[in-house]
């Protein structure tokens, strides 16, 4: 599978934190801030790290922005280069394009200009968001510890009309499975004869190096 393109503008805490959970699933990762010293410090944590003003359409075009599949906007505090860098990154033609919103007007603006989905989220949020954002069956990704996580996976086709017992989620995939919600129900410790449907959300619990392997089998 062809290893999937970001590109973070604006390495603050979110920012930075999103950059380097996406390099570490195997992507190729570009971060782009305006200082040095943010370009300095997660350069060995990236594909590629470059310093430019991310206000400058010129600047950001030359580094083949428009070749990248997703684009996450880090910048929250300064509206107008919030607001300037999606903008840019739109019109260069970026797939999918994420951004960080300081407010609800703000959130609101940045939707009208063309991001595809707006974030408030700060530095321990980061993390949970870029799984998220890889891996389109992952709807949401709760961390227990350094090694164990929690994901609420919906259910890829694959699954659609087997038994837990036919999928095997603990032999093919190194997870647990621990609940299955219907629409609003849940289906607290299900048995093996259980059946996924479409639409289903399994809930399972893994190590990191598990869900991440998931993660690429399954990734956008």
């Amino acid at each position: 599978m062809r290893k999937k393109q970001f590109v973070v503008i604006g390495l603050g805490n979110f920012g930075s934190s999103v950059a380097r959970t996406l390099y570490s699933l195997g992507n190729e990762v570009l971060a782009v801030d305006s200082e040095e010293a943010a370009v300095r410090e997660i350069a060995d944590y990236v594909t590629h790290a470059a310093q430019v003003d991310t206000s400058d359409e010129k600047s950001l075009k030359e580094l083949g922005i428009s070749n990248f599949d997703v684009a996450v906007i880090g910048i929250g505090s300064d509206i107008q280069a919030s607001i300037m860098a999606t903008l840019i990154v739109k019109e260069l033609g970026v797939k999918y394009i994420i951004s960080k919103a300081h407010d609800e007007r703000h959130a609101k603006l940045l939707y009208k200009i063309g991001a595809d989905r707006v974030v408030f989220v700060e530095r321990d949020m980061g993390v949970r968001v870029a799984h998220n954002i890889f891996a389109s069956n992952i709807l949401d990704y709760i961390e227990l510890s350094p090694d164990y996580n929690i994901a609420e996976i919906a259910a890829p086709e694959e699954w659609y009309g087997k038994t837990l017992k036919e999928i095997d989620v603990r032999l093919n995939y190194g997870l647990s499975v621990i609940a299955i919600k219907k629409n609003h129900d849940v289906n607290i410790a299900p048995k093996a004869d259980d059946i996924i449907r479409e639409q289903d959300v399994v809930i399972a619990i893994g190590d990191n190096k598990e869900l991440n392997k998931f993660e690429n089998l399954f990734g956008r």
